[in-house]
């Protein structure tokens, strides 16, 4: 009888399988020479190929121990508390909010683009009393200026973007990390945009929450996200009066998955993302074998390069720049959409506008990792130079 009501109810689609589901998958082939996903290498692709194994099998923990020490290496840290996260920067903005501050609690956010302005949302909306420094997207935060606001809120967390694409910069670490410790803050610091492209020591520059993301100058597809905890906010973190907002962030499971709590059992937590994990090991070995300062030094050679092509063709650029992520002033008279659009039509390249606050002051240019050569510059440069001559101009 049960076996008939199932053949019965099996019967009773009236859905069509979609059209679109029986033709087969077609992705064109682009120049990602925008903030980020970039290109991602064949050997990376040919990683993330490999066939699936169950994600608690001895073998998948030992490639999740493999990442936690290229992570390591790439953070400058000897933090036990290294992981990634399942999903993308966001997830592990959101794991180092969710974990470190409780609802009521004082955080200090600097915004210079859009990067604060999400964790001052995320902070929000986990209940926590936020406090903004704004400048305008390209402009920094003095020390002294980082200083008297924590001595003002008396926050527990201080949030800074090391690299703020959606304004192209680098913003300086030097001595904040030293004036949060002076005043029992927590430095959190977000380098999606920089990590491998511009040097960042988390160690020596006393940032206690570093995270970063995949799809960036490391290569590897969007969907995991590095993240690392130093002692003082494990103390923070494993001594809070209520749990995270979140399961499947709260690092109390997540620690346990990753080895990370010193215990001999790893519990099934969440399913990890598998290829995921193999794509991103291959991109913290191919960082590994190059070399920080090697890695480092090309991004700032081919930024430099750009920078010189830019300037030729007449476009003003920010200070501060990041080397993964250039950005230019949208050229006067000309509507940048349509040069953006022009750019992918007639040369099958991906470059950006502004993003939140800079969305109208600027367009985005990325060259990273695998991306990072001076022949990809060429090609944007040629480009744009094609843009401005053949895009319509203003007569105002």
């Amino acid at each position: 009888m049960m076996l008939l009501r199932l053949d019965r109810s099996m019967s009773s689609v009236t859905i069509p399988p979609p059209a679109c589901m029986l033709r087969p998958l077609e992705v064109p082939l682009r120049y990602l020479f925008g903030p980020g996903p970039s290109n991602v290498p064949p050997r990376i692709l040919a990683a993330g190929s490999r066939p699936i194994i169950g994600h608690l099998h001895p073998e998948m923990y030992e490639i999740m121990n493999d990442i936690k020490k290229g992570i390591q290496y790439a953070f400058q840290t000897e933090n036990n508390m290294t992981i990634a996260m399942s999903g993308s920067g966001h997830a592990a903005m959101e794991c180092a909010v969710f974990n470190t501050v409780e609802p009521g609690e004082s955080v200090l956010i600097a915004i210079n683009g859009i990067w604060g302005e999400r964790v001052a949302e995320i902070a929000e909306r986990m209940g926590a009393n936020v406090h903004r420094m704004v400048k305008t997207p390209g402009r920094y935060f003095t020390n002294t200026e980082i200083e008297q606001a924590i001595k003002k809120h008396k926050p527990v967390l201080l949030f800074l973007a090391h690299g703020e694409s959606s304004a192209g910069l680098c913003h300086p670490v030097d001595g904040i990390g030293d004036i949060c410790r002076k005043h029992d803050c927590l430095f959190l610091v977000d380098t999606v945009a920089s990590l491998g492209a511009a040097p960042i020591f988390m160690d020596k520059q006393n940032i206690d929450i570093l995270y970063s993301g995949s799809q960036k100058a490391l290569n590897a597809p969007p969907g995991t996200a590095p993240i690392s905890f130093n002692d003082r906010a494990c103390h923070k973190m494993f001594n809070r009066k209520t749990k995270p907002v979140s399961y499947l962030f709260d690092m109390t499971h997540l620690s346990n998955y990753w080895g990370c709590d010193g215990k001999p059992a790893r519990v099934y937590h969440h399913t990890g993302p598998v290829s995921g994990f193999f794509a991103l090991r291959e991109s913290l070995a191919i960082l590994a074998e190059r070399g920080l300062e090697e890695s480092w030094e090309k991004h700032k050679e081919v930024a430099a390069y750009l920078y010189r092509g830019l300037e030729d063709l007449g476009l003003k650029l920010f200070d501060l720049r990041l080397p993964s992520v250039t950005t230019i002033a949208i050229p006067e008279g000309y509507d940048w959409r349509e040069m953006l659009t022009y750019i992918m039509k007639h040369h099958c390249i991906e470059m950006t506008g502004g993003l939140g606050p800079s969305i109208g002051m600027v367009m985005r240019i990325g060259l990273m990792g695998y991306n990072c050569e001076k022949t990809n510059a060429d090609m944007a440069l040629h480009a744009l130079a094609d843009a401005l001559k053949n895009c319509k101009k203003s007569k105002a």
